[in-house]
């Protein structure tokens, strides 16, 4: 019983400190689609007030690349010029990045989630303009989405283990 008290403290530990340092730096955690060119379909800023949309082809650095071409862009330090353009373009700078890759979306939203994204997005009303306040955008079909599948909380520390869910240190 003393071994689970211990992993039990550490746990909530690593959870405290999270949370915390979501305070000094947001953590950003990004879609990547692993059957693509890897590339970031969709990513959201997590601080302490919650979830904030980060919308790929909106997000951009000095050159001009967006994050959604950033493994193409930027294949020797893909999370860097992730860092860079989301300092660039929403002036906060992540230092912490949660890499999901669809088989853990899946795996936690259900095998049709990325399809219910899309008809959401294409067919269902919410294709509006994400710059325009007051339009629906792709962070509501997301939302949309993952209400209607819920969510399988126990499959985010198998995912975690298997590697779909990565946690980068930039």
């Amino acid at each position: 019983m003393r071994k689970i008290g211990i992993v039990f403290i550490a746990i909530l530990l690593i959870i405290v400190v999270f949370l915390v340092s979501t305070i000094v730096s947001p953590v950003l955690v990004i879609a990547e689609d692993t059957e693509e060119a890897g590339g970031v379909d969709m990513a959201a800023k997590f601080s302490i007030t919650g979830f904030e949309w980060v919308y790929p082809g909106s997000s951009f650095n000095a050159q001009g690349q967006t994050l959604h071409n950033v493994h193409a862009d930027s294949p020797d330090d893909p999370y860097g010029a992730v860092r860079d353009i989301i300092t660039y373009t929403y002036h906060y700078t992540p230092h912490i990045i949660v890499s999901v890759n669809n088989v853990a979306a899946a795996a936690i939203f259900g095998d049709d989630i990325i399809d219910v994204i899309r008809s959401n997005d294409a067919y269902n009303g919410y294709a509006g303009n994400q710059n325009v306040p007051g339009t629906m955008s792709r962070g509501d079909a997301m939302d949309a989405a993952m209400t209607k599948n819920g969510m399988n909380v126990f499959q985010v520390p198998i995912q975690i283990l298997l590697g779909n869910i990565r946690f980068i240190f930039v």
